[in-house]
């Protein structure tokens, strides 16, 4: 039986699929983030993983994982490479940047942008026509970018709190309730911030609690995510004028910080135009690229059965659940 894997791996979780042919995804795992600085045992986890699917090697025609940093840091992306090499039979697999894989799934082959907005943030964009060139914007980590995230809006918050606590700002519900909600008390936020194991994913996941701030109307959390979208429509457009110049804009979108309404909202406000459904989801978008390299048939009827019974595994379900918390 010959088999295609497509592997999703983000900063704080990973998703890896097994597809036949016909389109029938027959296994799906779910697994920690691989973020190389984040992570320093990555390589364990990503071979922990594949060894889950269960697969057997002869049966694997294509493999495409999508890698945080790939094509970022030369350093960051051999090893990738290298490992992936060694889990995988030879010339069978692919590595790929995370968000090129995202790109590949939300817009199923065609020319488009997409904005994938998670514990980081970058625009990946593309005519997709046989050698238009794949171009970003973004993703410069979270030191000097990053703009729009969940880490973004979790440093934003701490930010804000900050200046509430020294009357830089005037104090209002948002700073209490959010370290509340965390379990901080603001003599600790300093020691609670750099003792953290994690720093990267532990800020970010402060983007749950404004987003639940903002849900119940406060005005802070809301001044937050606007600025999150509009960060992020800068970011969009950005990648899209260096790949199609001023043609009209088709855009799709990825990652928990914009399934927050308030966020999306303001990125089609700023943007001008509404976003394209997404087809697939970023782990879809890596079994296309699989199937692509392996030459399958690509229909939509095999588009329709990949999204379907990708979406009938309770681990990709778990994924949009905890991404609409955020």
């Amino acid at each position: 039986m010959s088999l295609i894997l497509g592997l999703d791996g983000g900063g704080t979780k990973t998703l890896a699929a097994l597809a036949r042919r016909d389109g029938t995804v027959i296994a799906l795992v779910r697994g920690e983030g691989l973020d190389p600085i984040a992570a320093p045992d990555w390589r364990e986890r990503l071979r922990a993983l594949i060894n889950r699917l269960g697969h057997q090697p002869r049966d694997l025609v294509a493999a495409v994982l999508g890698l945080p940093f790939h094509g970022e840091t030369l350093e960051h992306s051999t090893e990738q490479e290298r490992v992936a090499a060694d889990l995988l039979p030879a010339g069978a697999v692919v590595v790929d940047n995370d968000v090129r894989i995202a790109f590949d799934g939300a817009l199923a082959g065609k020319a488009g942008a997409l904005i994938l907005a998670g514990t980081g943030s970058m625009a990946w964009a593309s005519l997709n026509g046989p050698g238009d060139p794949h171009l970003r914007a973004g993703g410069w980590g979270d030191i000097f970018g990053d703009e729009g995230s969940a880490y973004w809006i979790g440093r934003e918050s701490l930010a804000q709190a900050a200046r509430e606590f020294d009357g830089r700002a005037t104090a209002g519900r948002f700073s209490k309730r959010l370290l509340e909600a965390h379990g901080i008390r603001p003599d600790e936020l300093i020691s609670w911030c750099y003792a953290l194991a994690n720093r990267r994913s532990a800020i970010a996941d402060l983007a749950r609690g404004v987003a639940a701030l903002g849900a119940e109307g406060d005005p802070t959390a809301i001044e937050i995510l606007h600025r999150a979208g509009d960060e992020l429509a800068e970011t969009l457009l950005a990648a899209w004028r260096k790949a199609a110049g001023d043609r009209p804009m088709r855009w799709s979108y990825a990652g928990g910080v914009t399934t927050n309404l308030q966020v999306l909202t303001r990125i089609e406000a700023r943007v001008g135009c509404a976003p394209e459904p997404c087809r697939l989801p970023p782990v879809g978008g890596a079994l296309l690229r699989a199937a692509q390299a392996a030459r399958w048939t690509i229909t939509e009827d095999w588009l329709r059965q990949i999204d379907r019974t990708l979406h009938a595994s309770p681990a990709i379900r778990e994924v949009a659940i905890r991404e609409v918390e955020q």
